[in-house]
């Protein structure tokens, strides 16, 4: 069992436009897999107390995407299957490939001190729209995620963990590009100031600069790969106050989205 108290627990469901549910899968069946060791799991039990007053999130799946047609799958990696889902646990600290048979046939996390690759990659934290680069961009099959910092992650108790919830902790963010066969970190992009604690996002662009969504400040900005910025926006606040701009993600689109407007004549950032 995960825990012996009630849980808020995942499922992902694929649904036709009719209504019928094509394909489903709950996490809750599948926590052998997950790779947590012994203390994770009774991190996990013991977060999940008598004294919780609701039901307990123990896994808050934030993203979920098909992983498309990639260079992996072409080359006969069968965990790449295009329909295959990735999915992103910000609670566990765990990326994750799901198969159509329910299985989970590929991860990172929770713990980035086990193998040295994961460790060269440093410990994911809270972590949001995990997916993979499409084809026809540049840098396309790599894993781009936004791991935001925060607090995720079950263990033993600690200090800042009394109950084993919230293991991993630190107070910046940063984007992640991974090579998902080697594990080896491609590019990386972080900040002095740069963090957001929940939400937020990250898109590669065709010019092979990156739209980034700094969500709980209501910050959107895109990078190039030196890490220079070229283009700035902030969601002004509204009349709710504090936290009113937020920014769950944002997309760049092309003009062809709109084709009721005509093209803008663009000018270049100096």
């Amino acid at each position: 069992a995960v825990a012996d108290v009630t849980l808020e627990d995942d499922r992902l469901l694929e649904i036709a436009a009719d209504g019928t549910i094509l394909w489903e899968w709950l996490a809750s069946d599948h926590i052998g897999e997950f790779q947590f060791d012994a203390e994770e799991r009774a991190g996990i039990k013991s977060a999940a107390g008598p004294e919780t007053p609701r039901a307990y999130d123990w896994m808050h799946i934030n993203s979920a995407d098909y992983l498309g047609p990639n260079r992996w799958y072409d080359a006969g990696d069968q965990r790449f299957a295009p329909e295959n889902v990735i999915i992103s646990s910000r609670q566990s600290s765990v990326i994750a490939i799901i198969a159509r048979d329910g299985s989970v046939v590929w991860q990172l996390g929770p713990d980035f001190s086990r193998t040295p690759e994961q460790r060269a990659i440093g410990q994911i934290i809270g972590q949001h729209h995990a997916h993979i680069i499409p084809k026809g961009l540049p840098g396309a099959g790599n894993i781009l995620i936004f791991d935001n910092g925060g607090s995720s992650g079950y263990g033993a108790p600690s200090p800042i963990a009394l109950n084993g919830q919230g293991l991993y902790a630190r107070a910046t963010s940063r984007i992640l590009e991974i090579d998902p066969l080697t594990l080896k970190l491609v590019w990386s992009y972080r900040a002095a100031n740069f963090f957001s604690t929940n939400i937020s996002s990250a898109q590669r662009l065709a010019n092979g600069n990156t739209l980034i969504t700094e969500g709980a400040p209501g910050r959107v900005f895109e990078v190039t790969n030196a890490g220079d910025i070229v283009w700035e926006y902030m969601n002004a606040p509204s009349k709710f106050g504090r936290g009113s701009n937020s920014v769950y993600r944002a997309y760049r689109i092309p003009y062809t989205w709109l084709p009721q407007l005509s093209v803008p004549q663009e000018q270049a950032v100096r």
